[in-house]
Formats: C-alpha cells, structure tokens, sequence
C-alpha cells in the first residue's frame, strides 16, 4: 500500500488486521519507495493499492513506471488507486493507464473494512499469468 499519510496508515493496518488476511502489509510513503521495493524484491505483491497525492513521484507517475518496466510489467499486479479525491479527469486518466481499480475512500471505519474486504476477496478468486509456474 502507497500511503502518505501515516494516520491513514494506521487506519488500514487495524482494518487488515481485523480481516485477518495471511498476506503480509507493506506500507511505503511514496512511490520511488514503492518502486525501488518492487525492483528489488523476488517477492510477487498480491495487490498494489496506492492513494495518487504523494510526494516525490504521485501515482500517476508510479503506475507509468511500473507500466514502461517490462519485468515488473509481466508481474501483473493488480493496480489500484484508492483516494479520496476522484474527479472525472482523474478517473479517466487512470483506467487509460490500465489499472485495475479506482475507489474513493469511504468515511467511516465499517464502510472502509468493507470496502477492502470486497478488494481482496475479488483479486483473491481471479486468476493472473503469475498464478501459473513456469517449467
């Protein structure tokens, strides 16, 4: 999850722990941070969830960067854009970008946990190319 904001952070490490979900949660504050994980780790992130307002690359900038690297592109990580501003502009703009998602944080902690439960449960029962071993 790409967070700025740390009580946000705080806010979806209790729901996640709450929903009890065996997937680790890594928070990052910005996207370079985000980026240099994903660059550097053997591991295959189950659902990247990023807010799009952060400081040094926002998350227009992180999806493109993602997009335009061809390992991390053949990863394919569900990508998702979870903020609290969605105008039609931005919206647009995203889906153009082929990610995967895009929810406006709700208020309220039970329309949160809800919200991510949905998430997870969705991307838990699809399939991707990366499900599926070479050899």
């Amino acid at each position: 999850m790409i967070e700025d904001n740390a009580a946000d952070q705080r806010i979806m490490y209790e729901i996640f722990k709450n929903l009890d979900y065996e997937n680790e949660l890594l928070f990052f504050v910005d996207g370079l941070e985000a980026l240099e994980f994903l660059n550097t780790t053997d591991k295959i992130p189950f659902l990247i969830i990023s807010d799009i307002n952060m400081p040094k690359i926002n998350g227009f900038e992180l999806r493109s960067k993602i997009q335009e690297n061809m390992e991390l592109s053949l990863k394919c990580v569900p990508f998702l854009f979870f903020s609290t501003g969605a105008d039609r502009q931005s919206v647009s703009d995203a889906y153009s970008m082929s990610v995967q998602g895009f929810f406006r944080k709700p208020e309220g902690m039970e329309q949160l946990e809800n919200t991510m439960r949905k998430i997870v449960e969705y991307w838990k029962e699809c399939i991707a190319p990366s499900d599926y071993n070479e050899g």
